[in-house]
């Protein structure tokens, strides 16, 4: 939790001098009386007292908590953060916003037959739930008013908690749906924060994603592009931005990277304000599940649940008549710090907002909450076990596999699920795992391996109860496979990053992704696939003939555009047709042949494979209408996993050059396409070899 600030004397040198001789190995700063610990000038309070008491006001419309270090203002009863004091600064949050729209909880929903609302969730009742010297937790709750059509079928708790000496606060959400209420599917839910626009304009979402944003002002009068996140800078505020393109998914996130994000001041004490999420256990879709963190407001936003990159109606959070639900969502901190100004105080606050999260992921799950429904560490089990490959009769040890336990389903189903929570880790290099503090409940563990196709789930159902210790064993998965490779395209894991990724077109970049990128090596930047606009970059390097791939001479990484999009035509939008040419010295004409395609992302695409004649019907093999994520527009690298696997039979292949001609007949938008993660054809079995002698 949040770090202190010790007052000293004069002689406080002298003892920084004696904590130097006698080896402690952390970095002290004696400034105006105070010693700064933890990292070399941060400080986490201004002159209040650190040790000072929570304390609780309880006004008639507001309610202020206060710590010395942080003074928060909610509105009563709707629960919403108008005012966030810290550092000598009145107001971290927007001023100039209403005060319900500074620091509030949203959320997009809708009712069977009826299009999508956006809502506040602004509670009507308001409860302390603890109140010590130690720590004060309040509650700002909403409820559903059958009486009212227009409002949501659904009970939010808003529970927020202020510690003493913490140097922020935490929130989270009970959200409860009870039995006999009406169908009701719940889209987006989040807390956001719309930060002091004059004071901050440097934001933080990872080590190579900081830079200085545009203000609002600056998209205002800029020029609108194919969609409206999408933002040419034209007149900026600051001529260093102008010709840029903001986009707030340029930004997004995979849930297991999303752990600290936020942004930091230019006054003349830098601050920075910071949201931590500890875990991912109550997020939507596992793992990879990409989603917004920081974008221009300045705005910082905790997602709970989400349809993006996923597709409204691919996440499992729809509720039909009756259904009884409950989940907790977080909690999240919010971390604030602050330097005194220097060349490095971008980076020093960013290290520190780092470390304060380690601790936070350290702690959970918190012991302090004062709710029922979020059990504590002793309340919760554990699952542990070892993971094998066997594909093509070989055993290997599953290295860095992702395992998880997630609701009950098919294989592969926890990308979409978002009622219930999922837990995760990766193998270590001997395919050994723990999952550790996993809620009670019935779980599947699932798992995908890099390197490999498909998803693998362990049979039965494991129940989990508090304070057990379930050992599995050795599990193996058997990727799917029929027969030897001939050939194969990409890398099995899970994304579309190792093919060619173009160069932006100049006049639609993004500095932060172009300054990233090695000229001499593309593949150098991991973000280069964020540029706005790369989806219509096909039809500009293949103006006359679709793509050609030729298996033993191209080179997939150069010659395999990143997506399988529509091509350009002006006036309206053609279906594309790649080519992939491979050679066989023989051919089993009796024989079953197997195209497996892994897909890394699909939006509204129809998918038609071709065998050696691009318009023969008989030898057309679809996959028909797949996918919703969006992941070309929003700049993904990959949306939700689709593998699909065709049985070519051997009759249709000729020795010497064969060709597949591969199909997106869709052509709707420039986003309707495809992203591959992987093609592979596999021969016939080696006993159809021998049969057909």
């Amino acid at each position: 939790m949040g770090g202190k600030r010790l007052s000293v004397s004069s002689l406080g040198a002298w003892f920084c001098i004696f904590l130097l001789a006698v080896g402690v190995e952390q970095s002290f700063q004696l400034q105006d009386g105070i010693l700064n610990r933890k990292f070399l000038g941060v400080s986490h309070s201004s002159s209040s007292n650190s040790d000072y008491a929570v304390q609780l006001q309880i006004q008639d419309k507001h309610v202020i908590l206060d710590n010395g270090l942080v003074q928060i203002t909610f509105t009563k009863p709707g629960g919403v953060v108008s005012v966030i004091k810290y550092n000598g600064i009145e107001n971290l949050l927007d001023g100039h916003e209403k005060e319900d729209r500074r620091g509030y909880w949203d959320l997009e929903w809708s009712r069977i037959g009826q299009r999508g609302r956006y809502d506040h969730a602004v509670g009507t009742e308001f409860k302390v739930i603890k109140e010590s010297p130690e720590q004060v937790e309040l509650s700002f709750t909403v409820r559903w008013n059958p009486s009212n059509g227009n409002s949501f079928a659904l009970n939010i708790d808003k529970r927020f908690i202020m510690m003493r000496g913490s140097s922020g606060f935490y929130a989270y959400g009970i959200y409860e749906r009870l039995p006999g209420w009406p169908a009701f599917d719940l889209g987006n839910s989040r807390l956001a924060f719309k930060l002091n626009t004059a004071k901050f304009h440097y934001m933080a979402i990872s080590d190579d994603r900081q830079r200085i944003m545009p203000t609002p002002q600056d998209r205002s009068s800029g020029q609108r592009l194919n969609y409206p996140e999408a933002v040419l800078l034209t007149n900026p505020s600051n001529p260093d931005l102008k010709g840029e393109v903001d986009d707030k998914y340029q930004y997004s996130c995979e849930n297991k990277d999303n752990r600290v994000h936020g942004w930091i001041s230019n006054t003349n004490q830098s601050v920075g304000f910071w949201m931590i999420t500890p875990s991912d256990e109550f997020r939507t879709g596992g793992p990879l599940k990409q989603d917004l963190t920081s974008h221009v407001g300045p705005t910082t936003l905790a997602v709970f649940s989400s349809s993006h990159y996923a597709g409204w109606d691919a996440v499992d959070l729809r509720f039909v008549y009756g259904e009884p639900w409950k989940k907790v969502y977080g909690p999240v901190f919010i971390y604030l710090n602050s330097v005194s100004n220097n060349q490095n105080a971008h980076k020093t606050l960013w290290n520190d907002a780092k470390d304060q999260m380690r601790t936070e992921v350290q702690s959970w799950p918190y012991s302090f909450l004062v709710s029922d429904d979020y059990p504590s560490s002793n309340q919760r089990g554990t699952v542990s076990g070892r993971l094998l490959v066997q594909d093509n009769q070989e055993f290997t040890l599953a290295n860095a596999a992702y395992v998880g336990l997630a609701l009950p389903g098919q294989a592969g189903s926890w990308q979409t699920q978002g009622k219930g929570y999922q837990f995760w880790v990766k193998t270590n290099e001997e395919g050994y795992f723990t999952i550790s503090n996993v809620r009670e409940g019935d779980y599947n563990l699932n798992a995908w391996v890099p390197g490999f196709i498909g998803d693998f789930k362990r049979d039965g159902d494991i129940t989990i109860t508090a304070g057990c210790d379930i050992n599995l064993g050795d599990l193996v998965f058997r990727p799917p496979r029929n027969g030897p490779t001939l050939w194969e395209i990409g890398i099995p894991d899970r994304s579309a990053k190792e093919f060619y990724i173009p160069d932006p077109n100049p006049r639609y970049i993004n500095k932060l992704f172009v300054s990233q990128t090695s000229n001499s090596d593309p593949s150098s930047s991991s973000n280069r696939f964020r540029q706005y606009g790369l989806w219509e970059r096909y039809t500009e390097l293949y103006p006359y003939q679709d793509l050609i791939y030729r298996i033993g001479v191209s080179d997939y990484r150069n010659d395999w555009f990143f997506a399988h999009v529509t091509r350009n035509a002006g006036n309206s939008f053609q279906p594309s047709t790649w080519q992939v040419a491979f050679p066989l010295a023989n051919v089993n004409y009796f024989g079953t042949y197997t195209l497996r395609l892994a897909f890394a992302s699909a939006t509204n695409a129809d998918l038609h494979v071709r065998v050696n004649n691009p318009q023969a019907d008989g030898r057309r093999f679809k996959v028909g209408l797949t996918g919703r994520d969006n992941a070309i527009a929003r700049h993904g690298i990959h949306g939700l996993y689709w593998l699909f696997h065709f049985e070519i039979p051997g009759y249709l292949l000729v020795r010497g050059t064969n060709t597949l001609y591969i199909t997106q007949s869709r052509c709707t938008s420039p986003f309707t396409g495809i992203m591959y993660d992987y093609l592979r054809l596999e021969g016939p079995s080696s006993y159809h070899y021998k049969k057909s002698g």
